[in-house]
């Protein structure tokens, strides 16, 4: 008999293995592709029209869809047991389980086991696999924004990707290339801002060997300032040249800004392209040196500015204390009034003059240390997320597999939205934590669990309820009981009718 039981469980196991693995894959494929597009709708204007081979693109595809995965995980393991419990439970397999005595905790056991498995796999692919792919991303990004610097001339911004030009647009039509009101500035001579081209209008070309680039100026002026004369004259003139053209094309050599791949260490300090011990090594150190510079700027304050040191003498003191180890107590009301008004006067503004001094280095250093902190604090962050984005895992599965028994709808639709509302509200708690943690406004542990704290007890209630067959997803349920709630005020509204005409009546 047990050997026939232990044969329905292990089938039992396999038959639910098989119903959420296939969901998995492709709700798992479908979060991803989203996520990509969304990457590529952001920087379409930087990748579009940089002639950029057909392998580059992929790369940069591939790389940045690697750094998506422990985003897309949690969301398509919540979708995947909503479609899941959600398919058996509208199909009754859920009830003819329970009937057979088999409990709902021991359905989900073989998937709690898997989950679990994932949850280790995607934190070692965080830790080893998410810098390596950060890294190599970031840095292919940074190669493909240097190529053809005209793809990169924004509005109102100035561009400084041309050695030796700084060149601004007030407005560009992206259709013809037509430039409004162009600003250049010849920086080739070092001498700052001695040579600038303004034009009513333009338009910027691109040689078709894209080794240089071209752009014609219509209705403007050009200003040069010209070398003195006589430099050893004390009165300086200031001479300059002013040219006004109607056309004018001015030619820039783009040798260099073909696709240039370069080192990954480009980015090897940002802390998202650190591995767990990599995190761990960097806090320590900026600890020691945040630790190190809060003393050294004690120190300094005490000794420099809270106390200069000047006119104090022993006679100026006060012995306090047992004769055998006396305390001497600085007498300032003593040594003021022993000053006459001249001096007072002296006294007053030397010490408001030092406050003031002190007041604005402490502020100085208030804002230096603060930035060492949100500094500390981001890789903090990057620590803790590496864990938390792999414990997001089983917080949604608990989430989804139950509230999939409860609500006995599969497919995509139904399960679709309510992952999309956990996703969203976990989204926000996560997003909100990072930003109080990095304002160093709470705890690092308080703002980056704080999904998991408040995500947490709702999955175990779902799995409670789904374990006891409630129906808290059903609509007739709070129907119900809106109908007794109503019911119960009409009868207090009845009674307080008749109570008020017995009064009238009395």
């Amino acid at each position: 008999m047990r050997v026939e039981k232990s044969r329905v469980l292990k089938k039992l196991d396999l038959f639910v293995l098989r119903s959420f693995i296939g969901p998995l894959i492709l709700t798992f494929f479908i979060v991803l592709i989203i996520l990509i597009l969304q990457f590529l709708w952001m920087y379409v204007d930087e990748l579009a029209g940089k002639g950029l081979e057909i392998g580059i693109v992929a790369e940069l595809i591939f790389q940045f869809s690697l750094t998506f995965v422990p985003m897309a995980l949690p969301l398509a393991i919540l979708l995947a047991s909503l479609m899941t419990f959600g398919n058996m439970g509208e199909y009754s397999e859920l009830t003819a389980l329970k009937s057979s005595g088999i409990p709902l905790g021991r359905i989900m056991r073989p998937l709690v086991i898997l989950i679990s498995a994932i949850c280790v796999v995607s934190f070692f692919f965080s830790n080893n696999v998410l810098p390596y792919s950060n890294r190599q991303a970031r840095t292919l990004l940074q190669d493909i924004r240097r190529k053809r610097p005209d793809i990169n001339l924004q509005a109102g911004t100035f561009n400084n990707d041309i050695d030796g030009f700084s060149i601004k647009v007030t407005s560009k039509d992206p259709a013809t290339n037509r430039l409004d009101k162009v600003f250049i500035y010849d920086h080739r001579k070092s001498k700052g801002n001695s040579d600038v081209i303004y034009a009513d209008s333009g338009y910027m070309r691109v040689s078709p060997d894209e080794t240089a680039m071209s752009m014609v100026l219509y209705n403007g002026y050009s200003y040069a300032e010209m070398p003195e004369q006589d430099p050893g004259r004390s009165e300086k003139k200031y001479p300059f040249r002013k040219d006004v053209f109607k056309e004018q094309t001015l030619v820039v050599s783009l040798s260099g800004f073909d696709l240039e791949r370069t080192e990954i260490d480009l980015f090897k300090t940002n802390s998202a392209m650190k591995n767990i011990a990599q995190l761990t090594h960097e806090i320590d150190s900026m600890n020691k040196r945040y630790k190190n510079r809060v003393d050294d700027n004690f120190r300094e304050y005490s000794t420099s500015l809270l106390y200069t040191g000047r006119n104090f003498n022993e006679n100026n003191y006060e012995r306090q204390g047992e004769e055998s180890s006396p305390r001497l107590v600085f007498d300032t009301k003593a040594l003021y009034d022993s000053l006459i008004a001249v001096q007072k006067k002296t006294a007053i503004s030397l010490a408001v003059s030092n406050v003031k001094s002190a007041s604005n280095y402490l502020t100085t250093q208030n804002e230096i240390l603060h930035n060492d902190v949100r500094f500390i604090k981001r890789y903090e962050v990057n620590w803790n997320k590496k864990f938390t984005l792999s414990v997001a895992c089983l917080v949604f599965f608990l989430i989804g597999a139950p509230l999939g028994a409860i609500i006995r709808k599969g497919g995509l639709g139904t399960p679709a939205v309510i992952s999309i509302l956990f996703f969203v509200i976990w989204y926000v708690i996560s997003l909100s934590g990072e930003k109080l943690v990095e304002e160093n406004l709470v705890s690092t542990i308080s703002g980056m669990w704080a999904s998991t704290y408040i995500l947490l007890p709702v999955g175990l209630f779902l799995t409670y309820k789904a374990s006891t067959d409630s129906v808290i997803m059903n609509v007739d349920t709070y129907i119900a009981f809106y109908k007794k709630i109503k019911d119960y005020l009409y009868r207090i509204f009845i009674l307080g009718i008749r109570r008020n005409t017995a009064n009238e009546r009395q």
